[in-house]
């Protein structure tokens, strides 16, 4: 799990999705489930990711946002000589921050 909690200290300011996105571009490779935006069973790279921030909710507890990711999906060749390939990928993603430990839950939408 991952903590997001300068995105907490932000909330519910101007610069909250700035500062998401920010920490979620700082993440190390693997942590989003970005394998729900693959379409041909490729690799995932990180690396050139792009996040939007879609839409954000208040909750009790919690801060819930919708985010898109763009990436890259790379897919490699077949038997026959093809060289691998790069595919644009999106997904989107539900981000749950527990507001007391900036804790955050990733779920494919």
């Amino acid at each position: 799990m991952a903590a997001l909690r300068e995105s907490v200290r932000h909330w519910p300011s101007a610069t909250f999705s700035r500062t998401l996105k920010d920490e979620l571009r700082e993440l190390p490779a693997g942590v989003l489930p970005l394998s729900a935006g693959t379409r041909q069973g490729g690799q995932i790279d990180e690396n050139d990711r792009v996040i939007t921030v879609l839409a954000v909710q208040d909750r009790e507890g919690s801060i819930l946002a919708r985010i898109g990711v763009f990436f890259t999906e790379t897919v490699g060749g077949c038997s026959c000589g093809d060289e691998p390939f790069d595919e644009p990928a999106y997904c989107e993603l539900r981000v749950t921050i527990d507001k007391a430990t900036g804790e955050a839950l990733f779920t494919p939408i």
